[in-house]
């Protein structure tokens, strides 16, 4: 028989998903904060005869590489930080020999 969730409580749930949109709330900050860092830097060290989609591509490849990780990351923590992952079981954990 399959064992449930803490994340089949919705009282739980909330409490998660809430803390995840937390994370991501705070590292969407950090990850503005970052891609103004990184174009400053470009346009300050960069060459003239750059073009501007340059400047874009590199915000949006930080950008998106950025809350991506977090993203996952994030789902990393949720999945372990409230017990989901012991729920499962191994079907073949028997067969380890």
């Amino acid at each position: 028989m399959v064992k449930k969730s803490p994340l089949d409580d919705p009282e739980q749930a909330a409490f998660a998903w809430a803390r995840f949109r937390r994370i991501m709330r705070l590292m969407f900050l950090l990850t503005v904060g970052v891609v103004a860092v990184s174009l400053a830097l470009l346009w300050k060290f960069g060459s003239d005869a750059v073009s501007v989609h340059y400047y874009i591509a590199a915000a949006l490849g930080i950008g998106f590489t950025m809350l991506m990780a977090s993203a996952l990351m994030g789902l990393v923590f949720l999945s372990s930080g409230t017990g989901h992952d012991e729920s499962l079981e191994d079907p073949l954990a028997d067969d380890d020999r």
